[in-house]
């Protein structure tokens, strides 16, 4: 049977300041496992917390099948046949049998190779880092199963760099770098039929009717929910907004100029003052810290975390952020009046905090909303409306990004400006948003047959085929 290995959140102090980390961590039988955690400590400025997570969930696979099949440790077998049982699973096809306990289904091939990518990693790490551990030295003070996972490291160096020799020697390309000694299977190519895109039909109901409980509104889901459709925002950005980014735009005072800024290096907001009642500047991260003893949201490991996926930010107006550029300019009219009902309703309770969404009707009100709260709130807004909520059906949070990039596809905007409106660093991030539909894809087919119709043979030539 495998070993008991838990996912546990830890707070860590490095230094002798009062600044701590926040990462996951996997205990074994011994304690902590020491390797994972100094690997994510060394990459925990410039690595997300999901990140982190999806290589804690690789590297506790590792170990369970280290635990299982230990006459294979010593050998580069080990790695390959990991990888295989990632594809297979660890039953037995005709009996069903798996010996080993360990209980595998197959993965599907991206999961399978997020893992073998994270183990990668995670392996090159080590081999650079734990030095001590690649000499098998005798006195090596870390744990059975910290040693167990640096013993299979430098194996994994050791028979990586040898067979990359080979393989180099052979090709008359000495100078490149080694591959790797595993691979992960290579994706299938999918045509997308149907974006997973929020219907546009079904949006006005689902504002009017979703979220109405009642004879009451929900503003805040509104808000969030207009952010996202209506200027393809991504579910988690909408959670670090303050309630001082919401600004009348200068270009018309009937709508709102909404800028949601880099959740640690955006600037900080104007209500920070020093002891003498002095303005205080400078990032987020620091304001977050001092005025309100927080971390960013994108750095907190638990409930109240909200993703960062980054992109291209602007910085015409100071600071780093991503403006909503609404779709139709009648929307930031539209989120203008809603955002006045919502802040009458959110000055009644007290906050600890500047985020502008929070529990308004449930204890504990005034805290900060969660990402999970509004995942809920939106899929019951759905099934009000008659709808599945579903990933393929565009009814999940992600469907209105989606349904905003076909929006802009389907209206000619360039690739160059649905790049910056989505805040995509690169034109090939927008291409998942704005792939055509079946629909459209068979609209264009029937047009092109029309423009050769001149051209064509006419049909009526074909008759004798059918005829015989």
């Amino acid at each position: 049977m495998p070993i008991p290995i838990t996912l546990v959140k830890a707070s860590v102090k490095t230094d002798t300041t009062g600044a701590r980390t926040d990462v996951p961590v996997l205990v074994t039988p011994a304690g902590v496992l020491e390797p994972l955690l100094d690997y994510f400590l060394a990459r925990a400025h410039d690595r997300s917390l999901q990140w982190m997570l999806g290589v804690a969930r690789a590297v506790r696979l590792f170990l369970e099948y280290l635990s299982t099949n230990p006459a294979e440790r010593d050998n580069y077998r080990l790695f390959l046949n990991f990888g295989q049982r990632l594809y297979t699973g660890s039953y037995d096809r005709q009996s069903g049998a798996d010996p080993s306990g360990l209980g595998w289904s197959p993965l599907s091939e991206p999961r399978a190779r997020k893992v073998v990518t994270a183990l990668n990693d995670f392996f090159d790490y080590l081999s650079q880092a734990r030095p001590a551990a690649a000499l098998f030295n005798p006195k090596y003070a870390g744990s059975t199963y910290d040693r167990m996972v640096d013993e299979a490291a430098y194996q994994y160096r050791r028979d990586k760099a040898f067979l990359g020799h080979t393989w180099a020697t052979s090709l008359g390309t000495a100078g490149d770098a080694p591959g790797r000694l595993f691979r992960a299977k290579r994706g299938v190519q999918v045509e997308t039929s149907e974006p997973p895109a929020f219907p546009d039909q079904h949006f006005e109901r689902l504002i009017t009717e979703g979220f109405r409980i009642g004879e009451r509104y929900d503003y805040r889901n509104i808000l969030i929910t207009v952010l996202m459709h209506c200027a393809g925002f991504r579910e988690s950005e909408p959670f670090h907004l303050y309630i001082s980014d919401v600004l009348p735009d200068p270009a018309n005072s009937k709508a709102s100029l909404v800028l949601i800024h880099h959740p640690s290096d955006g600037d900080a907001p104007a209500d920070w003052y020093d002891p003498q009642g002095r303005q205080r500047k400078g990032n987020r991260r620091a304001y977050l810290q001092e005025r309100w003893g927080l971390k960013p949201r994108n750095e907190v490991l638990g409930y109240h975390h909200a993703g960062w996926k980054g992109g291209a930010h602007e910085h015409d107006l100071g600071s780093l952020y991503f403006r909503a550029y609404w779709f139709e300019p009648w929307w930031g009219e539209f989120f203008r009046a809603v955002w006045y009902r919502y802040l009458g309703e959110v000055a009644v309770h007290e906050r600890k905090h500047p985020f502008a969404f929070v529990n308004t009707d449930r204890e504990p009100t005034g805290h900060m909303y969660a990402l999970a709260q509004f995942n809920k709130a939106h899929a019951r807004a759905v099934r009000r409306i008659g709808l599945e909520v579903s990933k393929a059906a565009g009814t999940t949070p992600h469907g209105h990004r989606h349904a905003y990039g076909q929006r802009l596809r389907e209206a000619g905007v360039p690739r160059e400006l649905i790049r910056r409106f989505m805040h995509h660093s690169s034109l090939s991030s927008q291409e998942p948003y704005t792939m055509p539909s079946l629909a459209s894809a068979m609209k264009e087919l029937g047009a092109a047959a029309q423009r050769l119709e001149s051209t064509m043979r006419p049909p009526g030539a074909l008759s004798a085929v059918l005829e015989s």
